[in-house]
């Protein structure tokens, strides 16, 4: 997995894939819907269950007599909830970092001909050919086996599509932590400070305040850094790095490649200062 990590060698064929992936996939509100925006959670783990689970299945079904049809059935349903699975995948690939596209390019390729094994393993089975499409069957689950092991890898130890930013509440002790004088906060405008040893961004609207995480959820970019925009009527705050954008106001994403929210501190105000909390 190391090696596979720094096989510098696979960085031409990335960069090629995705100026491919940003082509085929353009629009931002399609963009988003493939990287779970609307759910805020990835999409795309959560759309491999049904074909993995059928693939499984059907392999189960295989080895049982009178159960062709049945099979068949698992077969062709993997094969076609698989097609929204691959194409969320891309686009989560497409915005990782150099070492996670490496695994990541090798773990689609996998799992590319665990489906083309799988396409005609059920070619087979509709020709009559079951003890073919059998054998295809299990050629496709021990390829995508392999890219599921990958794909662990790549959420487990690279951190490919977890929340960067939350771990970072484990550093914050108990209690209220004074941040600034209110009279010092400027309207408008992104600050950086820190609790003990975590940045947070401050940004103040009125005598409203809110206090986030400074490390973008999606892969730690500094927030801090980040743009104020406004999307829809909502004041937002777009990470410098990818354009993960989320609400000021709750930490909402607006917009990925982030899948998930940005975490929002608990506020006070005591004697003109505010403090802030874990949540």
């Amino acid at each position: 997995m190391t090696r596979l990590e720094q096989a510098t060698g696979l960085d031409r064929t990335s960069q090629r894939v995705q100026h491919v992936v940003a082509a085929a996939i353009r629009p931002q509100r399609l963009r988003d819907v493939l990287h779970g925006v609307g759910l805020g959670h990835p999409l795309h783990p959560a759309l491999v269950q049904l074909p993995i689970g059928a693939w499984v299945s059907s392999a189960i079904l295989d080895l049982m007599p009178g159960q062709r049809r049945a099979a068949t059935t698992l077969v062709a349903a993997g094969t076609a909830s698989a097609v929204p699975a691959v194409v969320a995948g891309w686009n989560d690939w497409s915005s990782l970092s150099r070492e996670q596209q490496r695994v990541g390019l090798v773990h689609a390729l996998a799992n590319g001909v665990g489906l083309a094994m799988y396409a005609g393993s059920l070619a087979a089975r509709l020709t009559g050919r079951y003890g073919l499409g059998r054998t295809l069957g299990l050629v496709g689950l021990t390829a995508v086996g392999g890219g599921g092991f990958l794909g662990g890898h790549l959420a487990y130890k690279q951190g490919a599509g977890v929340n960067h930013a939350v771990p970072e509440l484990r550093l914050i002790e108990d209690g209220w932590h004074a941040l600034a004088d209110m009279s010092a906060l400027p309207q408008h405008e992104l600050l950086t400070r820190r609790v003990d040893d975590v940045a947070v961004v401050v940004y103040r609207d009125g005598d409203d305040v809110t206090v986030m995480l400074e490390r973008c959820a999606h892969q730690s970019g500094p927030l801090g850094a980040g743009e104020v925009t406004t999307v829809n009527g909502r004041t937002c705050v777009t990470c410098p790095w990818h354009g993960s954008t989320f609400d000021l106001d709750n930490g909402e994403v607006v917009h990925g490649p982030a899948g998930t929210d940005q975490q929002v501190l608990p506020t006070r105000v005591i004697g003109g200062v505010l403090q802030t909390r874990l949540p």
